[in-house]
């Protein structure tokens, strides 16, 4: 991989799965639930070479700065990351991936990390969530917001709803953030499926136009719905976290899922995203994805194009870079002269 290749991160999480952030008597089956699923996607031997010896146990904690920083920065090639929060407050009392420990990774990194807040118009209320944006923007510098719609606890609301969702865009139009994230498709928690479909995102975007929608994990499974929003509205970009281990253990649907993003959509709106630390050290993804090639027979059969080095350079970090306002080669002037 050529040491030019800038590469930003869109999602870690400084997640907190410890039983003292529970918030309900069975919240121990979401997290149980949710840490086998990802344990099967991480990097076969990885673990040992981490000293994790209980797959699920030694990941039901809190995380800190030191240990995610080591991860990423240390063991692996990524320039920047985006510390995304991740509410869900139906199952985790300060959140899935808590706010504050989002920030303070982020002032822990200022050069390397961006801090992405998150609201909930659930918990406790519509009205909290808008002082709360104000907030985590004024006070904590948050560039971004992270949503996610569905609950256990019949609390569940959809990014279309002109009472509930739009006031959230409209405050952060006001707030000066205007790239809103949505968890769509591979569930967390045992909330309904139907209620993280990306069906809700079409008319958000196409009534904020100045605003930009990702929608992360390709929504899975409602692949093909995600395609075809996307593919028709330019506002809209797709986050590969969740997907991009994939490989690991299902290279070829890994290869179909691109070559059909690049059919399209195009590569200019894909984003790389891990998921560390739940999803391990990223960097054997990162190499799979610099070095893969669409098979000749996924191009013969759908008509997929083959990926380029300049695909893989937007993906792996410009698309984001250019997102956020970075300019790539003074930031990376930055980071060497730091080094």
């Amino acid at each position: 991989m050529n040491d030019d290749v800038f590469v930003f991160d869109n999602v870690v999480h400084m997640y907190d799965n410890s039983d003292e952030n529970f918030a309900r008597p069975d919240s121990h089956l979401d997290r149980l639930g949710q840490l086998r699923r990802v344990a099967k996607r991480r990097p076969p031997g990885q673990d040992a070479a981490y000293g994790i010896k209980d797959p699920i146990g030694d990941f039901a904690r809190r995380w800190t700065a030191e240990d995610l920083g080591r991860l990423i920065f240390e063991d692996s090639c990524i320039d920047m990351v985006m510390a995304q929060a991740v509410p869900l407050y139906d199952v985790y009392k300060d959140g899935f991936a808590p706010v504050k420990a989002q920030y303070e990774f982020a002032k822990a990194f200022p050069e390397r990390a961006l801090f992405c807040g998150a609201v909930d118009p659930s918990y406790p209320s519509l009205n909290a969530a808008l002082d709360d944006m104000e907030r985590q923007a004024n006070d904590m510098g948050s560039v971004s917001f992270k949503f996610y719609n569905a609950h256990i606890d019949g609390k569940s609301w959809r990014c279309d709803d002109p009472r509930i969702a739009y006031p959230l865009y409209e405050k952060a139009r006001d707030l000066g953030v205007t790239v809103m994230q949505f968890h769509k498709g591979n569930p967390i928690t045992r909330a309904s499926l139907d209620d993280l479909r990306p069906v809700d995102v079409q008319q958000a975007a196409m009534d904020f136009p100045d605003m930009t929608f990702a929608i992360h994990h390709l929504a899975l499974p409602y692949f093909e719905e995600t395609v075809y929003i996307a593919s028709r509205f330019a506002n809209v970009v797709l986050v590969l976290s969740g997907v991009m281990n994939m490989p690991v253990v299902a290279p070829w649907e890994f290869k179909t899922y691109i070559g059909r993003l690049l059919r399209d959509v195009g590569s200019d709106r894909i984003l790389f995203g891990s998921e560390t630390p739940l999803l391990g050290n990223p960097q054997p993804a990162i190499e799979w994805f610099w070095n893969m090639e669409i098979d000749d027979e996924l191009q013969d059969r759908y008509g997929f194009p083959q990926i380029t080095e300049e695909d893989k350079r937007k993906i792996l970090g410009e698309n984001q870079a250019r997102l956020f306002g970075i300019d790539i080669a003074a930031k990376k002037a930055e980071l060497e002269g730091a080094a």
